[in-house]
């Protein structure tokens, strides 16, 4: 029998909780307290995130986010910056570090495989695995990912571009100062596409692909709390690069 995993669809009304809640499951499973899991967000708000060892002012047009009220904000992973916001949805998986996913490499390549199988049956197109961790239609990107690991449990996340206002895009995201050999020196506009379908099919098409049934039994509330008024909400870690 195929292994069961926890699920939740689970939206968080502050960015800062939202971070918080990818870390605080990580370190839920890492302790012995939980399976593996899939988590669904979507935010309602534009917000930037940046990797773990981005430098701001190299990714970000903080001058432009500060104006308009745009939070910049640090996930616990690597990878580039990002902006999130209405028409966007993100997933976390939480999964045990052995096996098939011994590594980074062999982990991006599990999981996006994976990925790449199920909504290339959904969206009935030929959905392609470009650079380290991105899905791609026909050269443009719709999905970013990246990881973090520990002994036990690594946590494995992205977002799926479904609506996304990409020419705010432009204007909050610089040129990154890393980029796959695809992107070929192309700006957001031309390199960036939505999905364009209910965030509800990729929900069901992942939950689907990973065997996610049962229903997360506890939310960590008091961690996540605690993670995002020590951490995720001070400039001492958003602002740390």
């Amino acid at each position: 029998m195929p292994v069961l995993m926890n699920y939740c669809d689970l939206t968080f009304p502050t960015p800062e909780e939202n971070l918080a809640c990818d870390e605080a499951l990580l370190d839920l499973c890492e302790d012995g307290l939980g399976g593996e899991i899939l988590r669904f967000w979507e935010p309602s708000q534009y917000f930037v995130v940046v990797g773990y060892a981005n430098k701001v002012s190299h990714e970000v047009h903080d001058n432009f986010c500060d104006f308009n009220g745009i939070p910049i904000l640090r996930r616990c992973t690597g990878g580039g910056a990002v902006l999130q916001g209405k028409g966007v949805l993100n997933y976390s998986l939480i999964l045990r570090a052995q096996g098939e996913l011994h590594n980074i490499t062999a982990t991006n390549s599990f999981v996006l495989k994976r990925h790449c199988a199920a909504l290339a049956a959904m969206l009935r197109a030929p959905v392609e695995i470009q650079g380290h961790t991105d899905l791609a239609i026909g050269g443009l990107k719709f999905s970013g990912n990246s990881q973090r690991r520990k002994k036990q449990f690594l946590l494995f996340h992205g977002s799926f571009l479904l609506d996304l206002d990409i020419e705010m895009v432009e204007q909050a995201l610089r040129f990154p100062s890393r980029q796959p050999d695809y992107r070929l020196g192309r700006s957001h506009s031309d390199f960036l596409m939505n999905l364009k379908v209910p965030s509800t099919l990729i929900k069901s098409a992942l939950r689907k692909s990973w065997n996610a049934t049962q229903s997360l039994p506890q939310i960590p509330a008091p961690v996540i709390a605690l993670l995002e008024r020590e951490k995720y909400s001070r400039a001492e870690w958003n602002h740390k690069f």
